[in-house]
């Protein structure tokens, strides 16, 4: 099992930067990639950007240059820094993290997701 706790939404306007935190406790052993989505009211959920352990990474064409994803494996957290924000970057922002981990040749996923942190850009 494992939890994962966001933090650092607030009001901004626009143009202005955040930075999101997703710490992550519990059993955290073999996490091997980690995400960031935001969902708007009325709208899909959608994928923002993603970091493998290894520290590859890849964002929606909408945040490229814009925002940036990094993680600390040493205390389990991941980042989200996001600068130049626009109305449209208005959301409930989530992270998840995926588990693997293999029993004989079999490989088995968990997925687990944060409550969300609210993000408001307004003037």
């Amino acid at each position: 099992q494992v939890q994962l706790v966001e933090s650092g939404g607030g009001l901004v306007q626009p143009g202005g930067s955040l930075r999101l935190s997703c710490a992550a406790s519990g059993n955290i052993r073999n996490i091997y990639a980690m995400a960031w989505y935001r969902q708007a009211p009325g709208k899909q959920r959608e994928l923002v950007a993603t970091i493998t352990g290894g520290g590859s990474t890849n964002y929606a064409d909408s945040v490229k240059g814009r925002f940036t994803i990094s993680r600390d494996n040493a205390t389990n957290t991941m980042y989200l820094q996001m600068n130049s924000l626009k109305p449209e970057d208005t959301a409930v922002y989530f992270c998840k993290a995926d588990q693997e981990a293999y029993f004989g040749k079999r490989r088995y996923t968990a997925d687990y997701w944060g409550q969300g942190t609210q993000v408001t850009v307004s003037s």
